[in-house]
């Protein structure tokens, strides 16, 4: 056989290819657009039908959240719980009794936060490389073994050290909470199963309240040493659950295991047709792939991906600002504000129940208002709020009237933030990231979530221990500053992701669409015509 013989042969194989290439892809999308259609259709009480498993792996999976929640109560608390004060703090006079100093107070609060920011941005790496399942198991592993150290811990620079320790492994359940319920569940859910992070976390600090209302009065050492054994009671029976949980899908289809991917859908019992599901999360990668193929952190403040950040970062780190150090652990405040100490813990107990309730009643207003505007909403009331409590302080903050006055507020505070903001966030995060970046742009909305913590929390002790500033409900007035400012970018930066698949989220932020403008906008992944895939309705 001559030389151009075997070129011709070459040539006719290799367009043999390219031609079954392009059959492949075609057949690809027409999967995927069908898929895309079908989840479109699919309502709420269908999707919960058929997607049981999915469901349950989603919720198992956020559980671990309530550990966080309930650390973050706990250590907030013992700042106001006498045996607590008595072990670790200094005597101040006889009106203060005993007391943790201001620095201290910010050392240990920032100590979780410390170890949850190096948590957070660690999963988003350990995520990537080996999945979400083996990431959830070793870290459920090190949350037994860290949380000897403050429960033994003899002085503050050991509980110090149990705090950052421990808060590796939370940081790690905070981010991946969310982003795996947002790749295992269908659209029609996946606002409700991202909220529920924040129902989970507001259980935690329920329980936190409840177990320390009960150890409130008590004087020995086992009053703070037991609520830190109470954490033992998750992570093992969840290791035990959770080993047999599947992995997301979309983790396979990035690392091009399209097989394991298929068996995940099947095991989440989330279609009757996994290769049209496997095939719509196919098409999305690749789109995404061809707006930006990176997938690394450095990728998330480039191009299109920066304002996505912006937006995961910006929507997380408003909540510490908006006045969650002052009310999110409200036994120390209704404390400093002049109530008594067993009806202060009483009261935190009530506030945080009004929290529960509140992130349930955010389903049904998440389903008709959608997410910016509730987010706008919850920032204005909870500004109001802030502002209301600091000219109560002004006007009467020295009389028993004007402290039950501030403690009622704050009550309502809990209730707004957690109707709004507080769970509003985890559907935010888990919508406008990238499939591809997902695991990167919540750790890094997360973390940012910490830093702002960490700034709060130092603020926050020198503006309401009496040892420094004392400014007691006058607080109020500073962070209600600040959710305004957040209220404003709000307006200006967050778009609406109601609604939408993420490959439609992906074009809306590749046309740079404004944010006031996202919800007017009709997007078809599918025209053939590029300029014709997002369009807007008159109005």
């Amino acid at each position: 056989m001559s030389a151009a013989d075997k070129k011709q042969i070459h040539e006719a194989k290799e367009e043999m290819a390219g031609t079954q290439h392009e059959e492949d892809i075609s057949k690809t999308n027409a999967l995927a657009e069908q898929a895309a259609i079908d989840e479109h259709d699919l309502g709420v009480r269908e999707a919960i039908r058929r997607y049981p498993r999915a469901i349950m792996w989603s919720v198992l999976v956020s559980t671990a959240i309530i550990m966080e929640g309930y650390d973050i109560v706990l250590i907030g608390s013992f700042f106001g719980l006498p045996s607590f004060t008595k072990k670790y703090g200094h005597f101040v006079d006889n009106a203060s009794g005993y007391q943790i100093s201001a620095p201290w107070q910010a050392g240990l609060s920032n100590g979780t936060s410390i170890g949850t920011l190096i948590g957070s941005l660690a999963n988003g790496y350990f995520v990537f490389r080996y999945g979400y399942r083996k990431t959830l198991l070793v870290s459920l592993c090190l949350i037994v073994a860290f949380i000897f150290i403050p429960f033994f811990a003899p002085s503050l620079p050991v509980l110090l050290l149990g705090q950052i320790l421990c808060g590796i492994p939370w940081g790690v359940f905070a981010t991946m909470a969310p982003a795996y319920a947002s790749e295992v569940c269908p659209m029609a859910l996946r606002g409700y199963l991202t909220v529920y992070v924040n129902l989970c976390w507001a259980f935690g600090q329920l329980i936190a309240a409840g177990v320390l209302s009960g150890f409130s009065e008590g004087t020995s050492q086992w009053s703070y040493r037991i609520p830190f054994a109470i954490q033992w009671a998750w992570p093992i029976p969840l290791f035990a659950v959770l080993f047999f949980a599947p992995e997301s899908p979309y983790h396979h289809v990035r690392r091009g295991e399209i097989e394991k991917a298929e068996e995940s859908v099947r095991r989440l019992g989330s279609a009757s047709h996994p290769s049209q599901s496997v095939a719509l999360m196919i098409h999305t990668n690749e789109l995404e792939k061809e707006i930006d193929a990176g997938t690394s952190y450095l990728d998330c403040f480039r191009g299109i991906d920066l304002r996505r950040t912006e937006i995961v970062c910006m929507t997380f780190i408003a909540q510490p600002f908006c006045g969650s150090a002052m009310g999110g652990t409200p036994t120390y405040f209704f404390l400093q504000a002049g109530l008594p100490t067993s009806i202060s813990f009483k009261m935190s107990v009530g506030g945080l129940g009004l929290a529960a309730v509140g992130t349930l009643i955010s389903w049904k207003l998440l389903h008709v208002f959608g997410r910016r505007t509730l987010y706008l909403a919850g920032l204005a009331g909870l500004t109001a709020i802030l502002w209301t409590v600091g000219f109560i302080s002004v006007g009467a903050g020295t009389s028993t009237a004007g402290y039950y006055a501030q403690a009622t507020m704050m009550l309502l505070w809990l209730f707004v933030y957690y109707m709004t903001v507080g769970p509003i966030c985890y559907a935010i995060i888990g919508e406008i990231s990238s499939t591809r970046l997902r695991n990167k742009s919540i750790s890094l909305s997360r973390s940012s979530y910490y830093i702002g913590q960490i700034i709060c929390n130092v603020v926050n002790p020198y503006m309401l221990n009496p040892t420094e500033g004392d400014w007691k409900g006058k607080t109020g007035f500073f962070w209600g500053g600040c959710a305004f400012v957040f209220l404003i970018w709000t307006w200006f930066r967050l778009p609406e992701s109601k609604d939408r698949s993420f490959e439609e989220l992906d074009l809306l932020f590749a046309q740079n669409v404004k944010a006031k403008d996202f919800s007017k906008a009709v997007v078809d992944p599918y025209a053939e015509d590029v300029t014709a895939r997002v369009t807007f309705t008159k109005e």
